[in-house]
């Protein structure tokens, strides 16, 4: 339960665990870099399904850029960059195919 014993105040204080807050904006700031790869990576391949009409090649592109995803939310030093390497390989397929 929240500590009501603390007079209230405008300021931030130690008493609101900083550290925590930093911690949680920092991972929220991270889901929001990979999930919005993601789903370029899905909008992507939906265009390669709907213009090239390659719905293999859309649905192997939104199983890679999910795993790509679930591995940049693992591995802090992936992050973005994984979806992110799906995406221009979708996009070329795009571009290209």
């Amino acid at each position: 339960m929240a500590d009501t014993n603390h007079a209230s105040s405008d300021l931030y204080s130690p008493a609101m665990d900083g550290a925590t807050h930093e911690a949680t904006y920092r991972g929220f700031v991270r889901f929001v870099e990979i999930a919005t790869t993601v789903v370029i990576c899905w909008v992507l391949a939906l265009a390669v399904g709907g213009v090239r009409e390659a719905w293999i090649t859309a649905i192997v592109g939104v199983l890679l850029s999910s795993i790509a995803g679930a591995a940049g939310a693992l591995i802090p030093s992936l992050g973005w960059r994984a979806p992110a390497a799906i995406a221009v390989l979708l996009a070329i397929l795009l571009a290209i195919y």
